[in-house]
């Protein structure tokens, strides 16, 4: 898409600019990532002032479709993504595919730990005992939006130095013969801590979903206690009830 502003117009030129980069919004290798040309470059080529391109840039950053990162560019924010429609569950991978996302997983490593107090109550397990952590950052368009910790109930017997490049409840199902039949989450609003904030490489102190999770097999025994942080600019659950009938 050409940018072409109008110099004799009375429109003023920060506007006209603004209502191009609004199309160039909807352009599909901005919406997949792409960042947008820089203030200075558009400036030269329009023969504008560099304050104008940036009033325009300002107004759509103001409104929630751009993002500027320092350093780095500007760039379209993606739509929020819907993680889970609350009542009903699938993988983290299915919801995207099913949203045109291709998933990439940035890191993957397992410890063995003792379990803490929560972890042991959502677990059925005494405090203390040593369990599996299983920890994988996911996201999309060389972006980490979300950051999976599971520990697993020693029963199980999940190996700490095994392949989890897969969708985790296939693995389960398929190596460890344990297979996923409810999960009971707790989902709450929380801040980015230092140390989530460099994981998924965002500023301390922005919103974040926390999703914690029980998961039990079809003889309701539990077999995962998780916590996972989404971030809250990224994602968006759905809830559909009804009416309770008198």
């Amino acid at each position: 898409m050409k940018i072409i502003v109008d110099h004799s117009s009375p429109i003023p030129l920060h506007i006209q600019l603004e209502e191009q980069l609004r199309k160039l919004c909807e352009l599909s290798e901005y919406k997949n990532g792409e960042f947008f040309p820089q203030e200075v470059s558009l400036a030269k080529r329009l023969g504008i002032s560099r304050n104008t391109v940036r009033a325009a840039i300002d107004k759509l950053v103001y409104d929630g479709l751009l993002e500027r990162k320092r350093g780095v560019g500007t760039k379209v924010i993606g739509k929020k993504l819907q993680t889970t429609k609350l009542g009903a569950w699938t993988s983290f991978t299915k919801e995207m595919q099913e949203q045109g996302i291709k998933v990439q997983t940035f890191e993957i490593h397992t410890t063995v730990e003792h379990a803490n107090t929560e972890t042991a109550k959502s677990l059925g397990i005494r405090e203390g005992k040593k369990v599996v952590k299983l920890t994988r950052v996911r996201g999309y368009n060389d972006e980490r939006v979300v950051i999976f910790n599971s520990w697993f109930h020693p029963r199980i017997d999940v190996k700490s130095d095994g392949d989890f490049s897969k969708p985790l409840y296939s693995i389960l199902e398929e190596k460890y013969d344990t297979i996923p039949f409810r999960s009971s989450e707790k989902i709450t609003s929380v801040l980015a801590t230092k140390e989530i904030a460099k994981i998924l490489r965002i500023k301390k102190n922005l919103p974040l979903l926390k999703r914690e999770r029980i998961v039990t097999d079809p003889g309701g025994r539990p077999f995962e206690y998780a916590i996972n942080y989404y971030r809250g600019d990224r994602f968006t659950y759905s809830i559909e009830i009804e009416r309770e009938k008198k």
